[in-house]
């Protein structure tokens, strides 16, 4: 208590011992190249649950004619395929807890190009829980994150 009224008071929060960063969390995100593949257990119902299950509890909610809060910058239109996915292995699809972002085959590219594995990016923003985790740690930041139309986003009712 004494530490908070201090800190809140007295400092305002300019504590010498605050830690400063000198790049973006963007930028410290490593090459997949650098990690091996992690293998979680299946939810068990009890105290760990599937995505389908997490997100009917969160509430969320989109309008269905609403317009999409998750846009890809247009200057970025190259990152999810040729950075995001190849270099970093696509985490946006890993760390986004509502699972908002898949990379899908792409049947279309990959006929025009004769075969082959070809992946694009689907972002479905209607699972949003709105942690704004993907416009902070995506690689080059490629993400335009808006605040949706009122009312739409996780109703927590526990929180």
């Amino acid at each position: 208590l004494v530490y908070n009224g201090l800190a809140t008071h007295i400092t305002k929060g300019r504590e010498p011992w605050t830690l400063g960063h000198s790049h973006t969390d963007a930028e410290a995100t490593k090459p997949a190249e650098q990690f091996t593949p992690k293998q979680y257990p299946a939810p068990d119902g009890k105290l760990t649950f599937d995505l389908l299950t997490n997100l009917q509890r969160s509430g969320t909610y989109h309008a269905d004619d609403q317009p999409a809060h998750l846009r890809i910058k247009p200057e970025c239109a190259d990152v999810p395929k040729n950075t995001s996915l190849q270099v970093y292995g696509g985490p946006e699809q890993r760390f986004c807890p509502a699972g908002v972002y898949e990379y899908v085959n792409d049947e279309t590219a990959a006929a025009a190009e004769g075969g082959g594995e070809h992946k694009k990016l689907v972002i479905n923003a209607q699972n949003c829980v709105h942690c704004k985790c993907c416009s902070i740690k995506m690689p080059s930041e490629y993400i335009d994150w808006t605040v949706p139309e009122g009312g739409g986003g996780p109703q927590y009712q526990v929180m």
